[in-house]
């Protein structure tokens, strides 16, 4: 489910919804925009950059460009020379890793700056401060050039009227071509940018095949077993199979993100279903969710999930990757992680993703994760200054096989990488170096690459064309819901965390989940589906 499979998230709508109270005050007295306004709105033109050629060429369905090596020979990213020479830009954005050295002691930020022809200065604040400190930059009113707008932060439209710059007029259409890296960031990651009558911000793109069921395949050999079931019922005795109770050894580890598997197996929705511009929230397909359900009771009661899974945050990738468990559901991103964490200790680390069977056997589905993590506005300023903002993000967006990639994802030769053969491999400076989260400013589309072996990216590159083949969107991306922004998650999580794991393990009932939805319906459910609904007739009238 996109953004919505990590507990972080859950934690950053918490967050954000707290801080309501500070962000309102922004947008009194200022009339908010009507959806029809919103639908007027023109995306950017979508031009694919063709500078570099990818051994694996994506497709238009979203599966990602697969790249072997890094071009021995860059491309130049601004070869007529610094394109944003002005004053200096601050941008306040947020970092999952530690915060990387300051400019005067990290070559990538000092040459990054020289790049863009101006002095980038950020504000790096920590995931979990970023929402508080988001809604007291905003209450205090003296805010940064750009800053990183979560999509949990409330009161969105009236906000970016009253205080960021429409970039419609400057990117709307043919506009983007001024900007080609810009123009290189596919359609859907922009959707999401369109509130409050305008064009509100630069997208931070993501890989639409969301997530995978990871699995390790070295475990999966050594004990001879085939880890590409045809169904639910194979699924279970693969899960049997694989685990070890005895010596606390277990297929799963966080139950609700199997259950997540497991409906894909039966079709369910991925968060919403539309039909006939009528929307239907995911736990309220009864029949579907109370097979899943019951599938989850087998898995338990044949002791494939962790115990510890139930109430532990935060420890499955560890879990995956010193082998207490042989499956985990994660973002994409960790394939990389994994193996640059896990693989470094131990040689015989493998791993490879598997895509959800129909749960009696045939296709299953696969839920499309959200096509963007957030957006990056820019505070009201003249056309100048805006039309130098851009120009500097455009070159933070630059693609794969440029130079500006190389240093923004490697950082400088000899300093934060060497090269083995054409590829650059960081080392443990240039890991603390590339935390300058320039990923979460704006980005290029992301890309399928591993310097370090070359058969991880085929397999990266198999799995996105097994997954994308069976895909099913969330109609509700892209569309605003204050209702949802402020209490979807933590509505949402309550019942996960409650009802939905206490009938997996046999502490409540079926009336236990169905009052359960019947609550999310009373206490803003109705609600949201009828915001996005409206939503969702405006952008088609």
């Amino acid at each position: 489910m996109g953004a919505h499979l990590t507990r972080r998230n859950v934690l950053l709508a918490g967050l954000a919804a707290a801080a309501v109270p500070s962000l309102a005050a922004c947008g009194d007295g200022v009339a908010e925009p009507s959806l029809a306004e919103s639908a007027d709105v023109r995306l950017p033109d979508y031009v694919p950059y063709r500078g570099v050629q990818p051994d694996l060429p994506g497709t238009k369905a979203g599966v990602l460009n697969g790249y072997y090596h890094y071009p021995k020979n860059p491309v130049k990213a601004a070869p007529d020379g610094p394109p944003a020479k002005g004053p200096s830009i601050d941008v306040m954005t947020l970092t999952y890793s530690p915060v990387p050295p300051p400019a005067s002691k990290n070559p990538l930020w000092q040459r990054l700056s020289d790049s863009i022809g101006t002095t980038l200065n950020y504000e790096i604040v920590p995931v979990a401060n970023y929402p508080v400190k988001f809604a007291l930059t905003i209450a205090g009113g003296d805010l940064p050039d750009a800053m990183l707008v979560l999509p949990t932060a409330p009161r969105q439209p009236a906000m970016l009227n009253a205080l960021f710059e429409d970039l419609s007029p400057y990117l709307s259409g043919s506009g983007v071509r001024r900007y080609p890296y810009l123009a290189n960031i596919p359609t859907s990651s922009w959707s999401p940018m369109v509130l409050a009558g305008g064009l509100y911000g630069l997208p931070m793109p993501r890989a639409n095949s969301g997530s995978a069921m990871f699995y390790r395949a070295d475990i999966m050999k050594q004990k001879d077993l085939d880890p590409n079931p045809k169904s639910f019922k194979e699924f279970l005795q693969l899960c049997k199979d694989v685990s070890d109770p005895k010596h606390a050894k277990y297929a799963n580890g966080d139950p609700a993100v199997t259950l997540y598997f497991i409906l894909e197996m039966l079709h369910g929705a991925n968060e919403w279903r539309e039909q006939g511009g009528r929307f239907t929230w995911w736990l309220e397909e009864s029949d579907i969710l109370h097979q899943a359900l019951d599938a989850m009771r087998q898995l338990v009661k044949a002791q494939t999930i962790h115990p510890d899974g139930f109430t532990t945050v935060g420890k499955f990738k560890d879990w995956f990757g010193n082998g207490q468990i042989a499956i985990n559901y994660d973002g994409l991103t960790a394939w990389n992680q994994n193996l640059l964490q896990y693989g470094a200790t131990n040689p015989k680390f493998e791993i490879d993703a598997m895509v959800a069977p129909g749960f009696d056997g045939g296709k299953g589905t696969h839920w499309a994760g959200n096509t963007n993590f957030a957006m990056l506005s820019l505070k009201k300023a003249p056309r100048e200054r805006i039309e130098q903002l851009l120009h500097a993000f455009n070159l933070l967006a630059s693609p794969f096989g440029t130079d500006l990639y190389l240093l923004r994802k490697y950082g400088v030769e000899g300093h934060d990488f060497a090269y083995k053969g054409v590829d650059p491999v960081l080392n443990t400076v240039g890991v603390t170096d590339t935390g300058l989260p320039t990923t979460f400013t704006t980005d290029a589309p992301q890309s399928i690459y591993f310097p370090q072996d070359a058969e991880p990216v085929r397999l990266q590159y198999e799995f996105q064309k097994r997954a994308v083949d069976v895909l099913v969107t969330n109609p509700a991306y892209g569309l605003y819901s204050e209702t949802n922004t402020t209490l979807g998650n933590t509505m949402r999580q309550n019942i996960i965390e409650g009802p939905l794991k206490g009938y997996m393990r046999g502490a409540a009932d079926w009336n236990d989940v169905q009052d359960a939805v019947k609550n999310w319906r009373r206490s803003g459910g109705d609600k949201m589906r009828h915001e996005f609904e409206q939503a969702w007739a405006a952008v088609r009238a």
